[in-house]
């Protein structure tokens, strides 16, 4: 009797070992996967912070031209002469 019992703790104690294999098995790969995420959130902020700054770059440089050209456009409404044939 006290034979069985021992095989029966065995088995129980090699059932425990595999589930606590697949379990840290399970977690290495949610953690691994969680720092893939982490890793591609920080790239993909890195890279739409540079592509916004760009942007913001390109529409300071048409806020310049388009206030440049509203003063132009006033200027040749205020003084017509400056467009007539002489």
């Amino acid at each position: 009797m006290a034979r069985a019992g021992g095989i029966t703790n065995a088995v129980n104690v090699g059932i425990a070992v595999q589930a606590d294999w697949e379990n840290r098995e399970f977690i290495s790969h949610v953690s691994l996967n969680v720092r893939r995420l982490f890793d591609f959130l920080v790239q993909f902020e890195s890279t739409t912070k540079n592509k916004l700054s760009k942007l913001n770059e390109k529409l300071g440089t048409l806020e310049r031209r388009l206030e440049l050209l509203e003063v132009q456009v006033s200027n040749a409404t205020a003084n017509p002469a400056l467009f007539t044939s002489t």
